[in-house]
């Protein structure tokens, strides 16, 4: 049966409300197709200008959609999956962190239920995100397919991955931006205590790291490279960079990034 819905959102937390945006801002889906639902009139608020269908019946949400996005947090999946009255959705969307597709079967029920799991990141919110997605349960619809892509490519960059790799997704791209947020305030920092303006050394860092990414992005040197042609013998950059792996650089963010990937198997393991 055809469904009133083509997206029903479950949760209107800060990523719904980016997918919302993006997938509405972007023309790919008309908002009469839309419908989102959480407990809160507040957070059903803020998305009133978009002109999505809202409502508080979680159940009414599921029963009318062809996908469901979950994008509630992981302790209140069960109550979540509990007030869909004992409606089994057949094509779901996660965001949820740390909850593995398996977890999300077995707590909806037997049934024929196909989970594309997701990890999106803090720039999803400004279009300029990465977006980790398992769609294996998919693979017979590319109709499927490319609806769960678009959805997402609205919000960035899609990457399909293993929903074994997620852990590692989480650990670059998903808490990523934390890191780089780190690294581009130090910079700002260690410009001012040499003399420059905060404005002016925000303006200089944040160029420099966008500039810096572009090119990684676009050439085909390596990044070894890239850094060996911003050095010359004897010159200051030499100097920096010197410093920086006699503080063991690398190895300090490899020890982030497998802290991280650590905490996220342990959530998902629970």
């Amino acid at each position: 049966m055809k469904k009133r819905f083509k997206l029903g959102v479950i949760g209107c937390g800060f990523m719904a409300h980016a997918v919302l945006r993006g997938v509405v801002l972007s023309d790919f889906l008309s908002e009469k197709k839309i419908i989102v639902s959480d407990v809160s009139e507040e957070a059903l608020g803020k998305v009133a200008d978009l002109g999505v269908r809202t409502t508080t019946d979680n159940a009414y949400v599921a029963e009318n959609s062809e996908f469901l996005l979950f994008a509630v947090k992981p302790q209140n999946f069960e109550e979540t999956v509990k007030s869909l009255a004992g409606y089994k959705p057949e094509k779901v969307i996660s965001v949820i962190v740390g909850l593995k597709k398996n977890t999300i079967k077995n707590s909806i029920g037997i049934g024929a239920v196909k989970v594309a799991r997701c990890m999106p990141n803090l720039p999803c919110s400004i279009g300029s995100g990465v977006i980790g997605v398992d769609m294996s349960d998919f693979n017979k619809s590319m109709d499927d397919l490319e609806f769960i892509s678009n959805v997402f490519g609205c919000l960035g960059t899609v990457l399909s991955v293993d929903e074994v790799k997620m852990d590692a997704v989480t650990g670059i791209s998903g808490s990523g931006p934390a890191y780089a947020f780190m690294f581009i305030d130090s910079l700002i920092d260690a410009g001012v205590k040499q003399g420059l303006a905060k404005n002016e050394a925000k303006i200089l860092a944040v160029q420099t790291v966008l500039g810096a990414a572009e090119m990684v992005q676009r050439d085909e040197q390596s990044i070894s490279e890239l850094v060996m042609q911003v050095c010359s013998k004897g010159g200051t950059t030499i100097e920096a960079v010197k410093v920086l792996e006699e503080k063991n650089f690398c190895g300090i963010i490899d020890e982030a990034v497998s802290a991280c990937v650590k905490r996220a198997k342990e959530l998902s393991e629970r």
